[in-house]
């Protein structure tokens, strides 16, 4: 079994993200400009964003914090989100899922600028995507690819089963791995809860990229030996026996299926390093994309 170590090949691509921008600066360039929107007091996002900020810091990026209190309305989300658009210094902003119940989420990522849609939500950027055309691409269904792709995984061929059907990993995951590309030309199929032979189908998977939320619901009984797997769930699980009160876990029974597989990603540091390196790497390909015009 080998490990597919995201905090690695994510701590490599920060190298390789510094590298870029010294070079930019040595040119008299500024440096590329992420800008994140938090709305609320939410602490798994507040912990991501903070992730993200350390991450800029980390490569020579110059990042914004833009901390907005949750009784903000809409509107005045929206308003802040068309000043970013307008914004020459910032080259990619995010604005961090969730956002309170009182405003449109859908909206909102319509109003991000295609342009500046580092997080590859954008209605544009989903569809140049599946046109397999130069885009942003979401950001953990990239990290996967690269992860795939770094570790040269096989992929040409495969059945690959994703568990999952959401916008932002499982439809994304299933076009990218069927395309012509380096960790692509794969046969895909998506499962959902609607799925009545799930345990079938990924009886004759190789490849399997569990993304629905749902802790340990994978089972070594349903992989068969020699599966590659990517976890991509992260869930808090009550667990007295540790200090902190939980233990994080995947969708993946990780200690029985690293038995069998002969690729598998640990959570943490699988899957989650990767999304915030590719979140770096579309901000950088932003800045590149703004300094040619």
């Amino acid at each position: 079994m080998i490990l597919l170590d995201g905090k690695q090949t994510s701590a490599a691509i920060k190298v390789e993200i510094a590298s870029a921008v010294t070079e930019i600066k040595k040119q008299g360039k500024r440096a590329p400009h992420l800008a994140a929107v938090l709305v609320g007091t939410n602490g798994a996002s507040m912990t991501y964003v903070g992730a993200k900020v350390k991450a800029c810091e980390l490569v020579g990026f110059s990042s914004t914090l833009i901390d907005l209190p949750v009784e903000t309305t809409e509107h005045e989300l929206l308003v802040q989100i068309h000043a970013l658009n307008e914004n020459p210094e910032i080259d990619g902003f995010i604005v961090q899922l969730p956002l309170p119940k009182h405003i449109d989420e859908q909206k909102v990522l319509m109003a991000v600028h295609p342009d500046k849609d580092v997080d590859g939500f954008h209605p544009m950027n989903v569809g140049r995507m599946a046109l397999d055309l130069p885009t942003f691409l979401s950001a953990t269904p990239y990290g996967i690819m690269e992860l795939l792709e770094r570790y040269k995984v096989p992929t040409s061929g495969k059945h690959v089963v994703v568990i999952g059907r959401s916008h932002i990993v499982g439809r994304p995951m299933s076009i990218l791995m069927s395309q012509k590309r380096p960790s692509g030309d794969a046969t895909v199929t998506i499962a959902h809860s609607r799925t009545t032979n799930l345990e079938k189908l990924t009886l004759e998977a190789d490849i399997i990229v569990a993304a629905l939320g749902i802790p340990e619901f994978l089972t070594a009984e349903m992989v068969k030996p020699g599966a590659v797997i990517i976890d991509v769930g992260i869930t808090r699980v009550v667990d007295e026996s540790k200090k902190k009160g939980y233990r994080i876990t995947g969708d993946v029974d990780f200690e029985s299926i690293s038995k069998i597989a002969s690729y598998i990603t640990p959570v943490p540091g699988g899957v989650g390093p990767m999304t915030i390196a590719m979140l770096l790497k579309n901000t950088l390909l932003a800045c590149e994309r703004h300094a040619s015009k």
